[in-house]
Formats: structure tokens, sequence, C-alpha cells
């Protein structure tokens, strides 16, 4: 027996890798994701009464199989003629003694959402439609879309791998980094959301974290699936330190770092640590080291910005990109002084939006330029969409009127 709550987090757990198994068993994902809803509410009618199976994973592919292969001889009797239908023997499905599905199914789904016919935002909603097992009006109001919205994005995703079949994709290593890349900003969004009254998503970033640690578990000795993983720790350590209690922002420098995720940092600490010591860092590995020294440092006064400058410098060689090259500006005021980083400004696109704005505000009133400065943040301010970034760019302008 097991209570309504520890059933659906069973289910939960367990949701991926079934379909997973389907998919990579019949291809259909559509229909394969269609059989697997109906396993899920069968066991939520059956198990909370009857008992929990002892291989629950067994179960509920062996009764979404039965569902799939109905639902194909069923489209293929429309489709073709009887002697094609006699013709098409489905497999055998797995039995309640059949092993459980193989683990790498929960990355082979994953990879799937991440083919590269989709786009970004397509692959971030059908990642966390499959993998992560959220419902589409979840995911709307995770991106501040109408749900019949997402629902057309996550329809047309799966008409993009429809047919796709696969057991363990010769395509992974070159996958690998848009799997990565999806999760990663997955957890951006998380952390600090682009819109809306929170600074924060935590459903998103917790399950962008949860997922990295499958992709980890399954292939632990790649240092760039651990440096991400130790990124999005050593990050989200500082989650509760990052507000206030109205949900105000607390910048970097402000925060109490005895709210501080301990653990979170000491496990990412070890995971980056052990990385680099592997050979040649990537981007992620160079993310997660930056946000060590930031974690190790006791205070802000002590952090070492002449190293988190020296690792910026070899990212911003392997990634040339604007935000790259935005911190790394920041980096270097630290270390030479506001003008050395306004300096640096002046060469980088105004794509990266408010951001750009407010790392100027920063500098210039460090500079003592205090008008400009004010401008700068109120400019900020008009530019993004958070409310609580809105309110505190106001804030800093505010405090700089004479």
């Amino acid at each position: 027996m097991g209570t309504t709550t520890e059933v659906e987090d069973l289910l939960r757990l367990h949701t991926p890798q079934v379909l997973g198994a389907l998919v990579r068993r019949y291809g259909h994902f559509d229909a394969a994701e269609d059989a697997v809803q109906e396993a899920l509410l069968a066991a939520a009618g059956q198990w909370p009464s009857a008992g929990v199976p002892d291989n629950p994973r067994g179960w509920l592919i062996r009764v979404a199989a039965r569902r799939l292969t109905d639902a194909l001889r069923a489209e293929e009797a429309r489709r073709a003629r009887e002697e094609r239908v006699a013709a098409l023997e489905p497999r055998v499905p797995y039995t309640l003694d059949d092993r459980a599905p193989r683990e790498d199914d929960t990355l082979t789904l994953l990879f799937l959402c991440c083919h590269p016919d989709l786009t970004k935002p397509a692959r971030i909603a059908l990642t966390l439609r499959a993998v992560g097992g959220l419902t589409t009006a979840e995911i709307a109001r995770a991106y501040l879309v109408p749900e019949a919205t997402m629902a057309q994005r996550i329809s047309r995703a799966k008409q993009k791998v429809r047919g796709v079949r696969f057991g363990r994709p010769d395509q992974w290593e070159q996958r690998l980094p848009a799997v990565l890349h999806t999760l990663y900003l997955i957890f951006n969004e998380g952390y600090t959301a682009t819109s809306g009254a929170s600074l924060q998503r935590r459903d998103l970033a917790g399950e962008a974290i949860r997922l990295t640690r499958a992709v980890y578990r399954l292939l632990p000795d790649d240092g760039e699936v651990a440096g991400l993983l130790a990124l999005m720790l050593l990050t989200d350590a500082r989650r509760d330190a990052r507000t206030g209690p109205h949900g105000e922002l607390v910048p970097l420098d402000e925060q109490d770092r005895g709210r501080w995720d301990k653990a979170a940092i000491e496990e990412g600490v070890a995971l980056v640590t052990r990385a680099l010591s592997r050979g040649r860092a990537g981007p992620y590995q160079l993310r997660a080291a930056i946000a060590a020294v930031h974690d190790e440092a006791p205070s802000a006064a002590e952090t070492d910005w002449q190293e988190i400058l020296g690792l910026y410098e070899v990212l911003v060689r392997l990634v040339p990109g604007p935000v790259e090259r935005l911190n790394r500006a920041v980096a270097l005021a630290m270390v030479d002084g506001p003008a050395a980083g306004l300096a640096e400004l002046a060469l980088l696109e105004p794509e990266l939006g408010h951001r750009l704005d407010a790392v100027r505000a920063h500098l210039l009133e460090r500079a003592g330029a205090y008008e400009e400065a004010r401008t700068a943040y109120e400019t900020a301010a008009a530019k993004t969409l958070s409310l609580p970034e809105q309110r505190y760019l106001r804030e800093r302008a505010a405090r700089l009127k004479p």
C-alpha cells in the first residue's frame, strides 16, 4: 500500500524512464507519450489501494506498451491494407518479471528532446514536458505565455521528432552541447526570471539541477557535465540570500553569506575541482570555477578578483560572447578600477539590453559620476521586464538624486 502522495512521487520519478523506454523501442513519440499517460492514470487509480508493484517501472512499461501497441494497430488498420496489418508484428512488451528499463532511457529521451532541428524554445518546452514531467500549464506559467501558445510549441516539437527511433544514439557526443545548453537556459530562467513579479522561479532551477544530476550519473567522466552541475549548485547555493523579506533583490556583495547553502557549495567545489584536474577546462567548468571563488570568499571584500579576472580571460577566449565579455569587464573594474571597466563596456554591443546599462551605472557610481550613473540606472530599469530588478534599479537611481 502507498499513500496518494507517495504514489504521485513514484510516478513522477519513473515517467521519463518509461517514456524513454517506449520511444527507444517503438518510436512514435506522440503516441508513446499518450500511452504513458494512460498507464500513469491506471497506476494512480490502482496503486494506492492495491499496493505498489515490486517493479513499478516494469509495470508501467508493460501497461503503456499494451496501450501503445493497441493504438499503433488501430492507426495502421486505418491507413493500410489488411495484409500489411497482419504482417505487422509488434514487439513483445515488458512483463512484470522483465528487468527495469535501462537507466540511460532518461538521458536518451533528453537527447531526443534536444534534436538539432528544434529551436531553443522548443527544446526547453519539450524537455520540461517529456523529461521533467511538468504539465503544459506549468511550463506556460513559468515562461509567462498563454497555455495555448505553449501547447502549440510542444505539439510542433513533437511533430519534428515524430518517428525517430533510437537505441543509444550515435550522435550523443555531437548533441551533448545542445543538451547542456538547454539545461543551462532552464536553470538561468529559474534563477533569474527574465520577467514577472518574482526574481526567481525555484521550480525551474530545481528541475534543471535534477535533470543535470541525471546526466551526470550517466556521464560522470565528462568534465563539462560535471562543470555544469557544479555551476548550478554553486550558484543556487546563494538562492535564499538573494531576496529580502519582501522579495526585493539583494546584490551579491550585500548578501548574508550565512544563509548560503554550505552543503551545495562543498559539493559544487568538489565537482569542479575534480573536473578541472582531468585536463583542459571547458566553458562550464570555468564558469563553475568563478562561482567557486565567489562562494569560498569569507566576505565580499575578501573576494579574489584577480583570480576571477584570470578565469574570465580564459573563458572569453573560448566563448567570446557578450555576456562573458560583460562579466569580464566587471572583474577588470574590480582589479584595475572603474575607468578600466567602463572602457571595456564601450566596446560591447547594445544587445545586452538592461544588463549593460546596469553595469555601466554601477561603474559610473563607483567612479563618482553620479548624475550619469542615475541616468543609466533609470535607463536599465525601463528596459527590464523583471519587477524586482526594476525596483532595485530605481532605488539605486533615487539614492543618487541631488
